[in-house]
């Protein structure tokens, strides 16, 4: 049966996150489940959901959010309601912040900080806060609780990657000819040289696995931190994000650097650009300029207000 649905009401509910299944008058519904993790009673009402008002199949998609198939258009608004009870809701489309991938964090035996709870707050003050804003292109973010990079951090407009770097105690170190500290690392990055552990920064991920190796605790602690990547895309058009310079200390100053980005995105990037292509036109250290200063952020409110033209 062709789709009979006009293409004015088919743009208005790919809006609120549900999406035309081609030819039909049947929409896929797309259910945000804020980072990847929803709760056992969440489960059960998105099962009941698929079954009262879908096809019964629920299918997951690559930013960790839900769809359940087959839902008519006349029930939209029930489905919405229904999902509702269990603190659910429909959305993560548009030319807007997306809804944010998460690792598994410290539930990982490499996981440097609780992923969960910094995808959380970046959900509630990105993707929920700036949900009425409009921007050149879709803008995602992933956030990554070690080097490993499972959720690929940078291959998404901003990506945050945990960090831990090791504070090496020349005093405390015997200089073993089978040093515990250099069999741990896994980049190549420790070395005893002249009877000392010292590592190449240049090679060194800032993991942390070498972190309490020592025997002699040479290498007992590491400051944690985060690495921030701007400009990834996959797609047809494949960029890979660049690191900035700075390994930043805080989650604020790393939400603070999230908020200069999507402000700078906004203001700067032209209508149907990805962020990539925001920073290749510009210039790389110009944009770092303005992500590590906060004139972005003393402009916040002018710059949300200026008018934006956007296609998608």
């Amino acid at each position: 049966m062709a789709c009979t649905i006009p293409a004015a009401e088919i743009k208005r509910v790919k809006g609120m996150g549900f999406l035309n299944n081609k030819g039909t008058n049947l929409f896929n519904a797309r259910v945000i489940t804020v980072n990847g993790k929803i709760t056992a009673k969440q489960t059960a009402v998105i099962a009941e959901a698929a079954e009262n008002f879908g096809n019964g199949d629920v299918e997951f998609t690559t930013r960790l959010t839900v769809e359940i198939r087959g839902i008519p258009f006349e029930k939209i608004e029930a489905f919405q309601a229904f999902i509702a009870k269990a603190g659910l809701e429909t959305g993560g489309t548009g030319a807007m912040v997306r809804p944010v991938v998460s690792c598994k964090g410290t539930t990982c035996q490499y996981g440097l900080y609780d992923t969960f709870d910094l995808s959380e707050k970046i959900h509630q003050r990105f993707y929920k806060g700036y949900r009425g804003v409009k921007l050149p292109h879709k803008y995602k973010i992933a956030v990554g609780g070690c080097p490993n990079n499972c959720v690929k951090p940078s291959l998404n407009d901003i990506g945050v990657i945990g960090q831990r770097i090791p504070v090496v105690n020349e005093d405390m170190c015997n200089g073993c000819k089978k040093c515990q500290v250099e069999k741990a690392c896994p980049m190549g990055a420790a070395k005893v040289t002249d009877g000392v552990i010292g590592r190449d920064k240049d090679i060194c991920n800032n993991c942390g696995r070498c972190v309490g190796t020592c025997p002699f605790d040479a290498v007992e602690t590491g400051t944690p931190g985060f690495k921030i990547v701007i400009g990834g895309r996959w797609g047809k058009k494949i960029a890979i994000g660049q690191e900035l310079h700075k390994v930043f200390l805080s989650e604020e100053e790393v939400l603070s650097v999230i908020e200069k980005s999507i402000l700078l995105f906004r203001e700067q990037g032209k209508t149907g650009e990805r962020f990539a292509d925001t920073i290749a036109r510009i210039g790389f250290d110009k944009v770092e300029e303005q992500l590590i200063s906060d004139d972005i952020l003393d402009r916040k409110q002018e710059i949300l207000d200026a008018p934006l033209h956007v296609v998608g």
